[in-house]
């Protein structure tokens, strides 16, 4: 094995994504995270600034900017945007009465130069809430289908149950990662289009 190889398997070992958790007060980012992390979720507090975890991922190192999403708090998400992978918008899908400020906010975020290029998974949460909007009704009150200038998914899922947490994030990572780490002298993933998972 030769030295470049050593190089190269080190450098791959080392592998890092910056994601950037959105979405508006309430909508259960810092319980994800906790979820994903093995953390007891039984008290969160609202967020009042930002939290950071650091968590390997399968071969990759993850920096999660978890920001929160009080109307206040909104006009400061711009400053955690720089060398942003990836952005996860979460929505209450339990919280129909403001499904039109969550899309506005939502595409917003998308006009913003900072953020071009980066991968997008909304995590339609709190699917085991009765009465919650399915993942084809977020879609459609989201308007994602006019969404064309970002690879994206929607998953639903429960930060309370840890349904698709994982594979919701495993989809964000592999998106990243096709687009970072592998050149044309590796061989490529699948290119996954933009998908709704129900």
């Amino acid at each position: 094995m030769g030295l470049l190889t050593i190089i190269r398997k080190n450098r791959r070992k080392e592998k890092e994504m910056r994601i950037l958790f959105l979405g508006l007060d309430n909508a259960g980012k810092t319980t994800i995270l906790k979820k994903l992390n093995g953390e007891d979720i039984k008290s969160v507090s609202p967020t009042l600034g930002f939290n950071i975890k650091t968590f390997a991922h399968g071969k990759y190192t993850l920096n999660i900017w978890d920001v929160g999403g009080q109307r206040t708090l909104r006009p400061y998400w711009r400053n955690y945007f720089e060398q942003t992978d990836a952005l996860v918008w979460v929505v209450d899908s339990s919280d129909r009465m403001r499904m039109d400020d969550c899309k506005q906010e939502l595409h917003a975020l998308l006009t913003e130069d900072r953020l071009a290029g980066a991968s997008l998974l909304i995590f339609a949460n709190k699917q085991d809430l009765q009465g919650s909007l399915s993942v084809v009704e977020i879609q459609q009150a989201l308007d994602l289908g006019a969404i064309t200038t970002h690879h994206w998914t929607i998953w639903p899922c429960s930060a309370v149950t840890g349904a698709n947490l994982v594979e919701g994030l495993d989809w964000v990572v592999s998106d990243v990662a096709q687009r970072l780490y592998y050149s044309s002298t590796t061989a490529p993933m699948a290119v996954a289009e933009n998908v709704v998972v129900v």
